[in-house]
């Protein structure tokens, strides 16, 4: 896409923000939005420039969730379907999955239905002290999206996810950070700043490889039934280090007490027989 119409996108110090932008409409969800915020995670994650992106929204509110004056179909629903359609906020709550740059949601207001299961594939959820957040499907008839009966249990657990997505009700940010959801609150005007800071830190102080492989890593590998096919995996990756520039560096600079200055690429520099490279 050569412009966006419902969400911005912009670079500095190596840090993609992008932003949901329909504010008159407390940025609720659209097909057009989530078309345009898997174009943007696909830039973000593209461009080795790039080393952390911030997904937040302009106005008062992250996202109300799915437009309902919209229609929220991108086929004829008398018809139904064809067998490739994709629910639209799961098409935005998998990319971010599958990225190799970690993602900081910034958030604020009400972020619920859809404007909040996008962003639980997200590595970091910063709050506001006025966020509210409901996966409210169930008061509406319809069914939980984005992923969300993977994504939310292995968040808060199984007890919590059920409370919450079968009252549908909706709950405040002290009641999110205890449960998990949240990593931290901020007030409003600071959210945004204060994962501007963490990005920084993370640019600045990490390996992207590193950071990509083990991204995947937790997301992959943390279901699997024992943990000697994950220590199979980790022997290979700790078996490789000797021939790793980036893990050179780590160790020299650490020593000489200096900034690290990682030189290996996400693009092409992650280990081929990583069992998700192919997926």
């Amino acid at each position: 896409m050569s412009a966006y119409a419902e969400i911005t996108y912009e670079v500095a110090d190596r840090i993609a923000t992008v932003t949901l932008n329909r504010p008159e409409a407390r940025n609720g969800y659209t097909i057009r939005m989530a078309d345009e915020l898997g174009d943007a995670m696909d830039r973000a994650d593209r461009d080795e420039d790039v080393r952390v992106v911030i997904l937040t929204g302009n106005g008062k509110d992250f996202s109300v969730g799915a437009d309902l004056t919209q229609g929220g179909f991108d086929f004829d629903p008398e018809t139904g379907p064809d067998a490739a359609w994709q629910e639209p906020a799961g098409r935005c709550s998998k990319r971010i999955f599958t990225m190799n740059k970690p993602v900081i949601a910034a958030l604020r207001g009400a972020a619920v239905g859809g404007g909040v299961t996008i962003t639980l594939s997200c590595d970091y959820r910063l709050a506001s002290t006025d966020s509210r957040f409901g996966f409210v499907f169930v008061r509406r008839g319809i069914y939980p999206e984005g992923a969300s009966a993977w994504f939310l249990p292995r968040l808060v657990g199984m007890g919590t996810a059920l409370d919450w997505m079968i009252s549908g009700r909706v709950f405040g940010v002290e009641e999110a950070k205890s449960a998990g959801l949240v990593h931290s609150v901020h007030e409003p005007g600071e959210v945004l700043g204060k994962a501007r800071e963490l990005a920084l830190e993370i640019a600045k102080t990490t390996s992207p490889v590193s950071v990509a492989v083990t991204r995947q890593l937790l997301y992959r590998m943390a279901s699997a039934e024992s943990p000697f096919p994950v220590h199979e995996l980790d022997s290979r990756l700790i078996g490789g280090l000797g021939s790793s520039p980036d893990a050179v560096e780590g160790v020299v600079s650490f020593l000489q007490k200096r900034p690290p200055e990682f030189s290996m690429r996400v693009d092409t520099d992650q280990p081929d027989y990583l069992p998700w490279r192919n997926a």
